[in-house]
């Protein structure tokens, strides 16, 4: 049963234009949560107090957009990793570039700051993970062992470890004192987006898009628990700061977990979309999406989210009593042992001269000259980064929670199955009566931006573009006339439509014929019978199916597929492009040394009906790869996802050029 509530559970906060093109990449402060860094493919690194409409500072140097930015714990610097693999890190307060840093040979994709020492670390699509000195301005250390792009970075609260998540479904642990690899965490079966550490315990967590979360227990080497969810690929997580539950972040949805036993304590539906990354602050869970060029920033009260912010040392179950001892023959996992030296905070970088300052060499300096802080807001930024340089007599103000919006619309919360909540947020739309009152921040630019329509269709959009399901319905003449039968809804929305309806029903009864033919186990027939159908839809829901399986690929399956593929690389539509870069991928990894082998290999004596035909097929697919190895090449100079994708396989088919 349904009940109206007059305080919400999240809303959203804020929506700013945050950079003249495509935001590539965004992080909240972990300090306060109120700072925001976003990073463009306009190669900017933009500033933000969270729910102020102006950019703070615009900071300026890389030459190619921007795929990665770290602010570190105590929030003064802030580093910035492009798509050429430069990375860049300024110092906030002095409002100037710090350190140019130059190895990586492709994309950087992940960032993270030492909690104590001047240390950078960085993880590539070249695979590579380094160590930065910030203060030395030199790469301290190489770990190799990831076979693809490295997409999360952590070190431990001590400081000792670091932790890696990357599209090799690993997840690995290196002793940074000894430089070398402690243990592989497998089990994930997709690409690990994100990993985090527990902020007491020796427990790390990872989130992978095979929407699963996994809780591993860093002394034994061994998984606690996994939690796996009929939704959306996790896209980020976030221990709550006593260590009590994990909060994780889906499309459209905020989890609560909890690891001993795996359990949902809770699940808040959320309209932020591709949520990118989580803070809190004030007992307030802050998350920030993105959409092309606009970011938003939305709030959840952890007052309101079950077990959450209740102080406890770990979860326990709804019908256990709260009792302080450790039950007997559970296990009590160690603690980090924090240095207990002045180092508690990130050490700034001190200069003793002026020729330690600027950089060594004259391309250095070219570099430290061409990168600027451009302070946007001089009000803001006096007001956040300044206090910290002066000493005064009283303390700072404290940061006050975010209000909730007024009780002009109710929240519906649904009963569901204890111990999880269900609550439905709406988040009220942008006042479309007066749009002067709607405040839009300034791009950072000093040129105006023409926004021309996008070459590529996106994949999903948080809600249909001017679609209100009340404009389909009749209008009701009588409040007491609230009920509308099913039969009289359908009708009503149908009305206009016809020519969508007879698509659907086509493409439904196409379906059906290849499910007919996949039913009988034969898998190349079915995949016949979806290209002889010649509708790239259909051929998408096909491959997304043989794309979770990769046993279900066979040679003369991509005889068949690699012309379609080619289609779908060219297509702008964005979902049919990653289908078609998934399916590209995983042939190349399974299939590529065995046609290159079979290719060299002399020929055989004798007659050999079966390697004559697997060499038919071979030469077969050499020949579809070169043509796609040139859209690939063409399409590898792209910015943003797709370019990402599409310089991983050029770096896959480099044996074609």
């Amino acid at each position: 049963m349904a009940t109206s509530v007059a305080t919400k559970t999240a809303w959203k906060l804020q929506e700013i234009t945050a950079h003249s093109s495509n935001v590539s990449s965004l992080v909240l402060g972990k300090s306060s949560g109120r700072l925001l860094a976003t990073g463009g493919e306009d190669c900017r690194v933009n500033i933000w107090s969270v729910n102020k409409p102006n950019c703070i500072i615009s900071l300026t140097g890389h030459t190619t957009p921007v795929e990665s930015v770290r602010i570190n714990t105590n929030e003064e610097l802030i580093v910035a990793g492009s798509q050429s693999g430069s990375i860049r890190v300024w110092d906030l307060e002095a409002a100037k570039i710090l350190r140019t840093l130059m190895g990586h040979k492709a994309n950087i994709c992940s960032l993270d700051f030492h909690p104590f020492g001047s240390f950078v670390a960085s993880g590539s699509l070249d695979t590579n993970i380094k160590l930065w000195d910030v203060r030395r301005k030199g790469c301290v250390f190489r770990y190799k062992g990831h076979t693809q792009a490295v997409r999360c970075l952590r070190f431990s609260p001590d400081g000792k470890w670091l932790a890696s998540a990357a599209d090799d479904h690993t997840v690995k642990l290196w002793d940074l004192a000894a430089g070398k690899i402690m243990f592989e965490f497998t089990g994930h079966t997709g690409p690990v987006n994100v990993v985090e550490f527990h902020p007491n315990e020796y427990l790390l967590a990872s989130g992978s898009a095979d929407r699963t979360v996994r809780f591993w227990d860093l002394e034994k080497f061994q998984v606690v628990s996994c939690i796996e969810e009929e939704a959306t690929p996790v896209r980020c997580v976030l221990f709550n700061p006593d260590g009590c539950c994990l909060y994780s972040g889906y499309q459209d949805s905020l989890r609560v977990y909890g690891w001993e036993p795996e359990r949902c304590f809770d699940v808040v539906l959320v309209t932020w979309g591709k949520v990118a990354d989580l803070s809190i602050c004030n007992n307030q869970l802050i998350g920030v999406s993105v959409s092309q060029s606009t970011v938003s920033s939305f709030v959840v009260d952890l007052s309101r989210v079950t077990k959450s912010g209740s102080g406890l040392h770990g979860p326990i179950k709804d019908d256990r009593p709260l009792a302080q001892p450790t039950p007997t023959g559970s296990s009590l996992r160690r603690i980090y042992d924090r240095p207990s030296t002045t180092c508690s905070k990130p050490q700034r970088v001190k200069h003793n001269s002026e020729s330690e300052r600027r950089s060594p060499s004259s391309e250095d300096d070219r570099d430290e000259k061409e990168s600027k802080a451009e302070i946007q807001n001089p009000e803001d930024y006096k007001e956040i980064f300044q206090p910290k340089n002066s000493i005064t007599r009283t303390p700072p103000p404290k940061s006050e929670p975010f209000p909730a919006p007024p009780e002009d619309e109710p929240v519906i919360i649904k009963e569901a199955a204890k111990p999880s909540q269900v609550v439905d947020i709406q988040t009220p739309l942008p006042n479309q009566e007066n749009p002067d009152l709607v405040q839009r921040p300034p791009i950072a630019s000093s040129t105006p931006v023409t926004r021309a329509e996008p070459s590529v269709i996106p994949a999903a959009r948080n809600a249909p573009i001017g679609l209100k399901a009340s404009d389909f319905l009749p209008a009701v003449k009588n409040q007491s006339q609230c009920e509308i039968v099913d039969e009289e809804a359908m009708s009503q929305i149908r009305k206009g439509h016809e020519t969508m309806c007879v698509v659907l029903t086509s493409r439904h009864k196409n379906l059906d014929t290849v499910r007919a033919m996949w039913s009988t186990g034969d898998i190349k027939t079915s995949v016949d019978s979806a290209v002889a159908i010649n509708d790239l839809s259909v051929i998408v829901d096909l491959l997304n199916i043989v794309n979770q399986k990769a046993s279900l690929w066979k040679l003369d399956l991509c005889t068949i597929i690699l012309p379609q593929i080619e289609k779908l690389l060219q297509s702008k539509y964005e979902s049919y492009v990653q289908t078609g870069c998934t399916s590209l991928k995983l042939i190349l990894q399974r299939f590529l040394p065995l046609i290159t082998d079979i290719l060299a290999a002399p020929p055989s004596v004798g007659v050999d009906i079966t390697r004559e035909e697997r060499l038919h097929k071979c030469k077969l697919c050499y020949k579809q790869l070169k043509n796609i190895s040139n859209i690939i090449k063409n399409k590898s100079g792209l910015s943003g996802r797709h370019g990402s994708a599409f310089r991983e396989l050029h770096l896959l088919m480099a044996v074609f050029e």
